[in-house]
């Protein structure tokens, strides 16, 4: 049986808080992307890490992330139903509060289970 979702928070390239409920047999990480104004280009940084390294559980066939944040501009909820448990990565693009840039959300799931863990740290070469 999944267990219930976990708080966690997490700031961005702004200093803006954001709360993040989890599910914490699925999510490994959140990562925010920003357009910089006047340009292009983007900055991007780890909002929100899983402080576990590996899942104690299945996650269940659906589990459900929401990202808030503080002021209130942003307020979302995803929830991914996989019975086959092979959606590893969901990106949400939002437009900010002043219409002149996007916040790309690169929501990364796919916690290693507990055997998994050492294969996922071979992969990934720690």
């Amino acid at each position: 049986m999944a267990r219930h979702n976990r708080e966690g928070e997490g700031t961005d390239q702004h200093g803006a808080r954001y709360r993040i409920s989890y599910q914490p047999d699925w999510l490994r990480q959140i990562k925010i992307s920003r357009t910089l104004s006047g340009s292009n280009r983007q900055s991007t940084k780890t909002l929100f890490r899983n402080p576990a390294s590996c899942a104690e559980r299945s996650p269940g066939d659906r589990v459900r992330t929401r990202i808030t944040s503080g002021d209130g501009k942003i307020d979302f909820e995803i929830t991914v139903a996989d019975r086959s448990r092979r959606v590893d990565q969901v990106v949400v693009t939002s437009r900010t509060a002043d219409g002149k840039g996007e916040i790309t959300f690169v929501i990364d799931g796919s916690l290693p289970g507990p055997g998994d863990l050492g294969k996922a740290r071979r992969r990934r070469g720690r």
